[in-house]
């Protein structure tokens, strides 16, 4: 690792090979790379001003203005912090509050975001969209359209060390303030770094873009893109709905998303044998993925491979990768795919609740140690907040709150969350091992089983959703063939579809709140 870096360079060293190349593609534009270089350039210069920035946030998603502004905050040498445009006006206030911003870039969606009260603790530099009539005059001298700035162009990039931060990601809770997870230009650097040799892009890749900018996956995307010299294509609301159609007319050969976009189109029919066939690479990532996704999404796509990642926020986007093979790995009694192996520079464990490193074979939680880690939390001094980062014979690890065990062949298998292990009646009850079950009965990938009604502080009953073509009684029926009668949800909701989020995992929490 150098001690000079920067995150933007090699985006702006394919500008220069490759200008007028394809690198970002929406329904509504399209923009080379050229058009983006002098976009990021003038709008690193024009926030920075002369002076080093510390933090640039994005209040946008999947725009050409957010990307542009990741790119420009590091070029600018500064972390950029993606704000959720899910969040509550009084949650964006208190973090704006608290991180202090030099600048922020908003685009058209989150131009409604823009309220009186966000403005009175937003940066002294607001860069928005030609749009005259966001804001009181009052607020008027913070803003700036991007249509309308300029500024002296900066000779160089600003070079950082390999401590600096080079994002902030905020993971989504349900109660209190979300955890920032900070991620260092070192910790970025590594992981593209082992991410290139099994990607392998080129400048004739085109990968779809599934994920929000404030899901971690979306670094994977945008970083590799811009450093292959690829190009960007990103899928409207709309068109997640229905992928299959915006793969085939883009000539998409790169495609990453969670399993249940690809449960979704497989209960749509849209999966067809040989129905995607540009696609070299497929990679899902997020949730469990069951063998039927696998088994249906490797007829559609028969040219390509199909990799199974994982990878905590904390630990730079991914750390373990599986490639499927013609007999896929699975975890055993799960019916879903094996989370493979470390990537070189990382090491794995599964230790037990001493942090004590356990045998092949036994369950315990995923640990992490190695380059990719972060630094910590932003603004955490609840040492409970912390305790997940540990000092343990010399070395730091992560512990991420993630069932797991490690097989006779060295392969990782995930189990779950330790925090979705419930007691229920005195029962301990992994949910993970009911909603695999459920699965089976419910002849469906799209299931989700939640712990309800909680009543002070104890699980009172399992709760069961799926989209299936039988009826609760049949399901409720296979499920007591294989499982013990506490674990059976009581009721077993079939639903048309399951709501998903923004990144297209299944949404538990408006689950519980249409109970």
């Amino acid at each position: 690792m150098p001690e000079n870096y920067n995150i933007s360079l090699n985006f702006i060293e394919t500008c220069d090979k490759s200008s007028k190349n394809l690198f970002y593609s929406n329904r509504s534009a399209d923009i080379t790379y050229g058009e983006m270089r002098a976009m990021i350039t003038n709008l690193a210069s024009f926030i920075s001003q002369g002076n080093k920035l510390k933090k640039v946030g994005i209040l946008g998603t999947k725009s050409p203005e957010a990307y542009a502004g990741i790119l420009a905050a590091g070029y600018a040498g500064a972390t950029y912090v993606p704000l959720n445009l899910k969040w509550t006006e009084q949650r964006i206030v208190q973090l704006l509050e608290a991180l202090h911003l030099d600048a922020l870039i908003v685009d058209k969606q989150g131009l409604t975001l823009l309220t009186p009260a966000v403005l009175n603790v937003a940066p002294d530099i607001v860069i928005v969209p030609a749009n005259k009539n966001i804001t009181p005059a009052r607020h008027a001298q913070k803003i700036s359209e991007f249509s309308g700035i300029t500024a002296d162009t900066l000779r160089a990039p600003a070079f950082v060390t390999a401590k600096d931060l080079a994002y902030i990601i905020f993971t989504s809770g349900t109660t209190g303030m979300p955890k920032g997870v900070m991620i260092s230009a070192g910790a970025l650097k590594s992981y593209i770094e082992q991410a290139k040799p099994w990607t392998q892009l080129t400048t004739q890749d085109r990968l779809a873009e599934t994920c929000d900018v404030t899901f971690d996956l979306s670094v994977h995307n945008l970083f590799l893109c811009a450093d292959a010299g690829a190009s960007l294509h990103i899928l409207s609301s709309l068109e997640m709905l229905a992928p299959s159609r915006f793969i085939r007319e883009r000539s998409i050969t790169v495609w990453m998303s969670v399993p249940t976009l690809a449960a979704m189109m497989r209960k749509s029919g849209s999966l067809k044998p040989d129905s995607l066939p540009t696609l070299r690479s497929s990679i899902f990532c997020g949730e469990p993925l069951p063998v039927a996704t696998v088994e249906a999404w490797s007829k559609a796509a028969p040219n390509g491979t199909i990799d199974n990642i994982y990878g905590p926020t904390e630990g730079t986007v991914i750390c373990l990768r599986h490639r499927v093979g013609a007999t896929p790995v699975t975890t055993p009694g799960r019916d879903i795919i094996a989370i493979g192996t470390p990537y070189t520079s990382m090491q794995v464990a599964v230790f037990d609740a001493q942090q004590r490193p356990l045998p092949n074979g036994q369950v315990g939680e995923i640990a992490l140690c190695g380059p990719q880690l972060a630094d910590c939390y932003f603004n955490y001094a609840n040492t409970n907040q912390t305790d997940r980062f540990r000092e343990i014979e010399g070395q730091r690890w992560y512990l991420t709150g993630d069932l797991g065990m490690r097989d006779e062949n060295g392969i990782y298998h995930h189990l779950g969350r330790t925090d979705n292990q419930i007691k229920l009646k005195g029962n301990r009850i992994e949910l993970e091992e009911v909603e695999a079950h459920l699965r089976h009965a419910a002849q469906s990938e799209m299931v989700a089983v939640i712990a309800w009604p909680i009543i002070e502080g104890s699980a009172q009953a399992l709760v069961a959703f799926c989209t299936s073509p039988l009826k609760e009684t049949v399901i409720k029926t296979a499920l007591l063939e294989n499982l013990p009668r506490y674990m059976v949800p009581e009721n077993i909701h079939i639903r048309d579809e399951l709501p998903v989020n923004i990144n297209g995992k299944i949404d538990r929490k408006q689950l519980i709140e249409q109970m």
